[in-house]
């Protein structure tokens, strides 16, 4: 079924509810193969879907991409497959305190044309591991390599024996299905501009939100100024600069600047000039 509209959406969040409260009961060691069949599926696709989101966005880099998209599916497989998310995963025996994992229900998964499928793979996979549900609302420029990377997941969660309808996602996505999606779910994660953050965390329902970045660095007597230079310029060209984190400033001490500025155009940095910064 397509999710166009309200009252598809309401059925569909229906749907992903019902399957999660199947999920809810399954144990670690089904979560945990559902969780790797997921993790393999998407790392098996991600210079297929690192190519359909550039070419869809126009944006970053498709090597690049790649990295992402690999990052986020075998890494954090790694980062998490021994992790227990099930039942009973800490006793204070001194204290008396038991701590048990319980799934917080369906998330509202929102999804940025900057990073869409990388982003999407991260949120399925770390709902997959944690037994909830998940519903995804792409960016209208990104819908469809958001949706394929969601889909991807999907049918290799059903196969390892997760129920059909555990990962779902908006077809036709627009501000007023994100809100709503946004207002019924148990909890968000949003992941898009300032606006759509700040909405998340207005709708009254927990919220994590990343918006853009503002990530200065800073660069005194103390740095190895090869160093800092070189690892600031791999970072900001990194997928065209569009990962949040990205440096965006360069703050540099009075001590090193023309070391630095040297270093940055040896390394064929762009110093704008007077009319050229008026201009930006």
């Amino acid at each position: 079924m397509l999710i166009t509209n309200n009252d598809e959406l309401m059925q569909k969040i229906s749907e992903v509810r019902k399957a999660q409260e199947i999920y809810a009961t399954f144990p670690q060691e089904k979560v945990d193969e559902i969780f790797r069949a997921a993790a393999m599926a998407a790392n098996e696709a991600r210079i297929y879907l690192a190519k359909m989101a550039v070419e869809e966005t126009g944006m970053g880099i498709v090597e690049d991409k790649v990295i992402k998209n690999h990052f986020a599916s075998e890494y954090i497989y790694n980062k998490y497959k021994d992790d227990k998310t099930c039942g009973v995963i800490e006793k204070d025996e001194s204290s008396g305190i038991v701590k048990i994992a319980e799934p917080i229900g369906v998330i509202a998964a929102i999804v940025p044309t900057t990073n869409p499928t990388s982003t999407a793979i991260f949120k399925a996979l770390l709902a997959l591991k944690t037994r909830n549900g998940i519903i995804f609302s792409p960016h209208p420029r990104a819908k469809n390599s958001t949706i394929e990377a969601a889909r991807i997941i999907l049918k290799a969660a059903v196969k390892a024996g997760a129920p059909e309808n555990i990962i779902a996602w908006i077809d036709e996505p627009s501000v007023e299905l994100s809100q709503l999606l946004m207002s019924q779910c148990d909890f968000i994660l949003a992941t898009g501009g300032p606006g759509m953050v700040k909405a998340a965390y207005s709708s009254g329902k927990p919220a994590i939100g990343v918006g853009s970045g503002n990530t200065p660095a800073i660069i005194d007597e103390t740095a190895h100024i090869k160093m800092a230079v070189n690892s600031i310029i791999l970072s900001k060209s990194f997928d065209n600069g569009v990962i949040c984190a990205s440096e965006q400033a360069v703050i540099v001490l009075d001590e090193v600047y023309d070391e630095v500025k040297k270093e940055f155009m040896e390394r064929g940095s762009y110093f704008l000039k007077d009319d050229e910064i008026d201009k930006v």
